[in-house]
Order: C-alpha cells, then sequence, then structure tokens
C-alpha cells in the first residue's frame, strides 16, 4: 500500500493546533502507518516544501510575506488543503493586530513602545519578515478545500478529520 505524502505548516499561530496533534499520542504510530510525513515544524528538519503533498494541515493566519510565499507554494504542491484551527479559519488572536491599521504601528508598538530604554527596530534584512498590512484568514488568499476550527481544535476532533481524509 502506497502512504499518503502528508505534512503540516505552521504560520502566525501559537503552536497550539500542532500541540493538540500531538495529543493523537499512540494514535500517531497508526498515523504514521497510513502517511509519510514530508514536511512539519514539528521533528523534520526540511526546510523546502516539497511537491506532490496528499494532504497538509496548514495552522496559523498570513502575517508577512514569508507567510504569503509558503501558503502560495503549499497550495501548488499540495492536493487537499485543510485550514487548521481557528487562526488559520479567522486570522483569530494573530488577527487582533488588524486594529493597529498598519505594520509600521505594529513595530513601533513592539519595538519602541513597549521596550526598555533601549529600544528599536530591527534594520537587518531577514531578522524580521516583512509584515503585511493586515494578518489574513487562509481562505482569503488561496483555495481551502476542508475547514477543521477550534483553538485549538481537540486531538479527537483532529483524528476524526484525518480518518475521513485518508478514507
Amino acid at each position: 500500500m502506497d502512504k499518503i505524502r502528508f505534512a503540516t505548516v505552521w504560520l502566525t499561530g501559537c503552536s497550539g493546533c500542532h500541540m493538540s496533534f500531538l495529543d493523537l499520542d499512540e494514535w500517531l504510530f497508526e498515523l504514521i502507518e497510513k502517511v509519510d510525513v514530508v514536511y512539519s515544524p514539528v521533528g523534520s528538519d526540511v526546510k523546502q516544501y516539497p511537491p506532490n503533498v496528499d494532504l497538509v494541515l496548514v495552522e496559523g493566519g498570513i502575517g508577512n510575506q514569508d507567510n504569503l510565499n509558503l501558503i502560495q507554494k503549499v497550495r501548488q504542491n499540495t492536493k487537499t488543503l485543510v485550514s487548521f484551527g481557528d487562526c488559520a479559519i479567522t486570522a483569530n488572536v494573530p488577527g487582533m493586530r488588524n486594529m493597529l491599521t498598519s505594520s509600521q504601528l505594529i513595530l513601533e508598538r513592539s519595538y519602541l513602545e513597549l521596550a526598555d530604554k533601549s529600544g528599536q527596530i530591527p534594520q537587518e534584512p531577514g531578522i524580521i519578515p516583512l509584515l503585511l498590512e493586515q494578518v489574513l484568514p487562509i481562505h482569503q488568499v488561496i483555495e481551502v478545500d476542508f475547514f477543521l476550527p477550534g483553538c485549538p481544535p481537540s486531538g479527537g476532533e483532529i483524528k476524526n478529520a484525518l480518518l475521513a481524509l485518508l478514507g
């Protein structure tokens, strides 16, 4: 039996959905019999999203240019994409930064107003990804096949969704 090429992705969020995924405990051993994990922030050192992924769970909203580039690559290279958790579906807590109305205000608030006397906004390229003006839910940027709500979804909900998707 060929295994499903499976991935998980973490964008702008707290990683709570991935922690809930790990709460599947012993069932992960059954899952690994059905899937080949080809990309994940959990226990994987793969740096580039691979081609020909069958199923991906994507956690978090799209808050910066790196997220935007990655989610576009993920969609291009994945058959079935699941918006995984409330941040991916609604922007949820990371989306609260949208109230500040601009990325410059966010940087000033984070690095200057809330800092001690030595506060400064990092200027070196690559230290802070270029922030988007708003954190967006995934479906506002790419097509999503399924939604798995929760903050985070429970291990049982994740298991039931994966069982249904894996057939």
